[in-house]
């Protein structure tokens, strides 16, 4: 009988990609679909079984793995920062962890979600753990290798996003010749990108001091927990560049999950974008 592991799915593509990669590896896979969150396809990749819960089903989830007989699991795919702290309804065994925690930040959360899956017989794995291969490679992944003025970019970028990540605001920053446009919060990248965009297009054309190019630089934390909130970057996030101005990416090589491998480079290259990582 194969063995057997549980997929806790998110939003996006990243879930699906893992259980794909997991049936391939000959695991039966018993995917605890959020509600709120994951992609309805996620029923039609061949799953073992798939069950709807509630964000906030801390209990239930883990009757469901011990049920099933899961006792390695992987978490995959976004669960949005504001909608962990909006209208959830947290069942008794997540209201306990919520009114634990010191700071209720993403990986104090998480943190706790996996230190009580283990106490009750389930490891939670990391995330990247099927999907190595697309973890971004060190270098210039594109055809076009960053400027000078995007190489002063992406140091200073690296610089201040290094300082957000220690308090786990969020992993992007945006930036226009050493200044700093946007940070993500809550948002999500993509969205934090977007509000770069506009910034700039409300400083009026020429008549602003910045040049008109964006970084996007995206960091893993100082400690990244491989576990869970791993960096990701898809297809999206190269359209949303596109339309807010962004000619640069810099990501951490090694710790950066490029969902659709090189089709995101390839898209990149078509409209002269330069990702690179370090």
């Amino acid at each position: 009988m194969p063995e057997r592991i549980g997929l806790i799915a998110g939003n996006g593509t990243f879930p699906l990609l893992v259980l794909d990669a997991a049936r391939a590896q000959g695991f039966d896979v018993i995917v605890a679909a959020i509600k709120e969150e994951a992609f309805p396809e996620i029923e039609q990749h061949g799953a073992a079984a798939v069950h709807w819960l509630s964000l906030g089903e801390l209990s239930r989830l883990i009757e469901t793995f011990q049920r099933e007989g899961v006792r390695r699991a992987i978490m995959a795919g976004q669960v949005k920062h504001k909608q962990i702290f909006s209208s959830i309804r947290a069942d008794w065994k997540l209201a306990k962890l919520l009114l634990s925690l010191g700071t209720r930040n993403t990986d104090s959360l998480l943190g706790a979600v996996a230190q009580t899956l283990a106490e009750e017989g389930i490891t939670l794995e990391n995330s990247t753990s099927f999907l190595e291969p697309l973890l971004a490679r060190a270098g210039v992944l594109t055809k076009r290798p960053p400027t000078p003025q995007e190489k002063k970019n992406i140091e200073y970028g690296r610089a201040v996003a290094r300082h957000l990540a220690q308090y786990d605001i969020g992993q992007t920053v945006v930036v226009a010749e050493s200044a700093c446009v946007a940070v993500e919060a809550m948002e999500g990248t993509d969205a934090a990108i977007a509000r770069a965009g506009e910034i700039m297009r409300s400083l009026g054309g020429e008549a602003s001091t910045l040049g008109r190019g964006l970084t996007v630089v995206k960091i893993a934390k100082p400690n990244q927990d491989m576990r869970f909130d791993v960096p990701v970057v898809g297809l999206k996030t190269i359209e949303v560049m596109r339309q807010a101005g962004a000619t640069c990416l810099a990501l951490d090589a090694g710790k950066c999950l490029l969902l659709e491998g090189n089709a995101i480079i390839a898209a990149a290259d078509a409209v002269e974008i330069t990702i690179v990582a370090d």
